[in-house]
């Protein structure tokens, strides 16, 4: 039996000799590898997290103490290693394993995740509340590098400071996020270096002088002021964080030891802890960003199965080919420029390419001052993330009525990443933008001319809001801000985006049962008056919507509202849409289906509009 194959639950890594921890670190990334690449997931992230993981395992007790994962993709050893190593054939599928850490899984889960930069206020709130309520657990954050480029962790680091919280803030710093790190932070903490037995000879040393008092102080305060002159300037320090590292994040045994001091100080401290990415596997080091989110492949030699071409490469290619006619242009990611697509107008017009770390407030701020000063500024972010610059869009971009594009990558459900990644959320929050008008290309022909329409016919803020992966049936472009796809006259169905797919295929459906559906196709959302669908409306009597979105703002709601105003009387309505817009992982197909939005779901609400229910 393999060490692996012992592992029932965390206890067993605690029982475990130290020579054997070793071959079982290189047991979890065979398992790692050979698991990945037939469900696809973050490979290159948890290669580098497998020594650092099972430290942690044998530090504490992650069923009674809290351990945070920001973003969380880096989880799937903490998952093997506490009890689901038998289900991860079924990760990231439907109704199988998250590939981030869920409560409703496991007690060994703490909290969600999925986005970054959090975990330190999470965990903060979570050790105060152990204060409060007089309990005894310990606490752990485990942030990377590239989430440290996002704001939200200064706040957090800075309130830990002055918590005086027992509280341990694992830094994991790889150099990388998906892209590699830019910025201020990413410098400072490649200068923050100091020698390996640099902390057994201070562990020694304070248990020694500790026993007397007096010389302790006086060499402490000796040392930190000779720290002060010959050290670099560390930032985090200086904010009242007990500072240690970087310790190799590859050597279990010095990490075992520098956890187990952290957590004997009982303050806050942080641990600098440097892993490499992809550590292990040959390909996955040597292109970390091609193996951070990776769909199956070949694991002897990472061969890429091909999935097409997508929207994202279309928008990317666009976005060159305007580039290359207006010299205003200029693009910005939030550390996403491959997921984007913008990496080709980075390696076209790198002085027009910014790439601001995981910071969409701050891109979006950004944005708007690019674009005061008379820049085209194009984001590109994912939908789910920029829910982090909603207010920048209000304050900074909206009030002026500032002509800057959004890029809206992953928007609707986007399948295996699950509900923090679903780009559910965005009609509502962008409807709520005063001035936001939203297209949404169906194709590639129209992410490409709609792109052009943002950046050169319109004016204020503009959203291009278009899903992962690659174009259906309808392949046209259409103009205008609405279009009849099909006549009918029995009910009224309204589409945007790929739901026209799914739209036609009722449509079609529902013809075969007798029934005439006209299909009218919203392309431009925001400050209009859907003058084709409301007289559509006053034809059929009916209305029929399918949405990739949340219930609250969807546009079948504001549809329903304007027929009313206008005084148009409908016999009957069907909002079909994502509810809440919790909704769980899985691929889009089997998710629309069970979510009830794709076209047999709107087949069945046609026919009951129609009274012929079967």
């Amino acid at each position: 039996m393999s060490i692996l194959e012992s592992i029932t639950g965390p206890d067993d890594v605690k029982k475990l000799p130290e020579e054997a921890l070793e071959p079982l670190c290189g047991e979890l990334r065979d398992f790692l590898i050979q698991s990945v690449s037939k469900t696809g997931g973050h490979l290159a992230s948890n290669l580098g997290v497998v020594e650092l993981t099972v430290a942690l395992h044998r530090v504490y007790n992650t069923a009674s103490d809290r351990v945070v994962f920001d973003v969380g993709h880096q989880c799937y050893t903490h998952k093997i290693l506490t009890g689901r190593k038998d289900r991860f054939s079924t990760l990231r599928q439907y109704g199988g394993l998250s590939g981030f850490p869920k409560p409703y899984e496991s007690e060994h889960d703490a909290f969600i995740a999925g986005h970054a930069s959090n975990s330190v206020s999470v965990a903060l709130g979570m050790a105060k509340a152990r204060t409060l309520r007089h309990e005894d657990y310990d606490v752990v954050c485990v942030i990377g590098d590239g989430a440290m480029t996002g704001g939200l962790a200064y706040e957090g680091l800075t309130a830990a400071a002055a918590s005086g919280e027992s509280m341990v803030i694992i830094l994991n710093d790889n150099n990388m996020s998906i892209d590699p790190n830019v910025g201020g932070m990413a410098s400072l903490l490649q200068r923050m270096r100091v020698r390996p037995g640099y902390f057994s000879f201070k562990r020694w040393y304070r248990e020694i002088f500790s026993h007397v008092p007096p010389v302790y102080r006086f060499n402490h305060d000796f040392k930190e002021w000779i720290k002060s002159r010959v050290l670099p300037d560390n930032m985090l320090s200086a904010i009242g964080l007990e500072y240690m590292g970087p310790v190799d994040g590859h050597d279990l045994k010095q990490l075992e030891s520098v956890l187990g001091w952290a957590k004997e100080m009982r303050r806050p401290v942080l641990v600098h802890v440097l892993t490499q990415k992809g550590r292990g596997c040959r390909y996955a080091q040597e292109h970390p960003e091609r193996y951070h989110g990776v769909g199956p492949f070949d694991p002897e030699t990472g061969e890429i199965k091909a999935s097409g071409r997508c929207f994202s490469d279309v928008f990317g290619e666009s976005l060159c080919e305007l580039g290359e006619k207006d010299p205003k242009i200029a693009a910005i990611t939030a550390a996403m420029a491959s997921g984007t697509g913008i990496d080709r107008f980075a390696e076209s017009f790198p002085n027009r390419f910014f790439d601001v770390g995981i910071a969409e407030g701050h891109a979006s701020a950004f944005a708007a001052g690019l674009a005061k000063q008379g820049i085209l500024p194009v984001f590109g972010v994912y939908s789910s993330f920029l829910q982090r610059g909603y207010d920048m869009l209000i304050h900074d971009v909206s009030l002026q009525h500032l002509h800057a594009v959004f890029g809206l990558d992953r928007a609707g459900i986007v399948g295996s990443d699950g509900e923090t990644h679903h780009g559910i959320f965005d009609i509502a929050y962008l409807r709520s933008v005063p001035g936001m008008q939203i297209l949404c290309p169906a194709s590639f022909s129209e992410m490409h001319d709609y792109l052009e329409r943002a950046l050169f016919h319109m004016d204020g803020p503009v959203a291009l809001r278009y899903p992962r992966g690659g174009e259906g049936e309808y392949r046209a472009s259409s103009e205008g801000d609405e279009q009849i796809l099909r006549q009918g006259a029995d009910l009224t169905m309204i589409c945007y985006g790929t739901m026209v797919n799914e739209a036609l295929s009722a449509a079609r459906q529902l013809e075969q049962k007798g029934i005439s559906a006209e299909v009218v196709k919203i392309n431009r959302l925001g400050p209009e008056d859907y003058s084709v669908t409301l007289s559509s409306l006053e034809k059929t009597g009916a209305l029929l919507a399918s949405e990739e979105v949340c219930a609250s703002g969807c546009v079948g709601e504001q549809i329903l509202s304007q027929a009313a105003v206008h005084g148009i009387t409908l016999r009957g309505a069907r909002l079909l849409n994502l509810g809440c817009g919790i909704v769980a992982h899985g691929s889009r197909d089997l998710l629309m289906r069970d979510q009830g939005i794709d076209a047999a779901a709107m087949t069945e609400a046609g026919m009951a509009l129609a009274g012929k229910a079967e």
